[in-house]
């Protein structure tokens, strides 16, 4: 990020407020609402996810462990099981295509996430619905930590709202493992000092998404993630138009 400017690095450190602010008041989707954002400043996701692994990593440590009775390990291995190639291979395409098709990547399937918060769409369905959903999701992860939607629309059906939040932290925790380790071994830019420097104003995203988690209601989440929905869409236009015009 060294050849970004003042402006820039300003507005990556709000948006990096704004993916723990996410991260901890809904549980997920810290990546997914993000990402698009970061990629508008800088259209390299590689740039970008490293320091969003550290994050993740640092902050969902802090809740497993306060919270480390309330994970539903049998569920956990389950989902494992099911995950891990789908990651493996979404990893493989993140190291392999340039910038531009894994950017378009990432502004598709979040445009398609962005839909349904906009129409209030939930994934339905059973065990023929969930794999291929899980399947996505581990694949979403593992080429750009955006598949926490998809893992989440199954998730919530089998777990219990107690458990739900914690095991789904653990489960980040792994998959995010697996991405350092493929990251170093690939020698990717790990961005360390700028994930050292991000994390303090990540932090108090952080505080303040605990706070709002805590006094979110139904009526207003709904309304919440319909913005949300809205806001991203006009983003991934936004993203679409820059690819367009980047060779102009």
């Amino acid at each position: 990020m060294s050849d970004l400017n003042l402006w820039q690095l300003l507005l990556v450190g709000v948006l990096f407020c704004w993916s723990g602010f996410v991260r901890s008041g809904l549980g997920f989707g810290g990546a997914a609402l993000t990402l698009p954002l970061l990629l508008l400043i800088k259209d390299d996701p590689l740039v970008f996810l490293p320091i969003i692994a550290v994050h993740l990593l640092i902050f969902s440590s802090q809740t497993i462990y306060s919270s480390w009775g309330q994970v539903n390990w049998p569920y956990l291995r389950k989902l494992l099981l099911i995950l891990a190639i789908p990651k493996l291979a979404g990893i493989a395409g993140l190291l392999s295509f340039s910038p531009q098709v894994m950017s378009g990547f990432i502004y598709v399937v979040t445009f398609l996430y962005a839909l349904t918060y906009v129409f209030n769409y939930s994934f339905k369905g059973g065990v023929y619905i969930d794999i291929p959903l899980l399947i996505m999701g581990g694949y979403f992860s593992g080429a750009s930590l955006i598949g926490a939607p998809l893992i989440v629309a199954v998730a919530t059906r089998h777990l219990a709202p107690a458990e739900l939040r914690t095991t789904l932290f653990v489960l980040w925790f792994v998959l995010v493992c697996v991405k350092m380790a493929a990251f170093v071994m690939a020698g990717v830019d790990l961005q360390l000092w700028y994930a050292i420097y991000l994390l303090p104003v990540a932090g108090i995203g952080h505080f303040l998404g605990l706070r709002f988690n805590q006094r979110l209601v139904a009526a207003g989440q709904e309304k919440f993630i319909r913005v949300i929905g809205v806001t991203l869409i006009l983003i991934c236009i936004a993203g679409f138009w820059k690819l367009l015009t980047i060779d102009s």
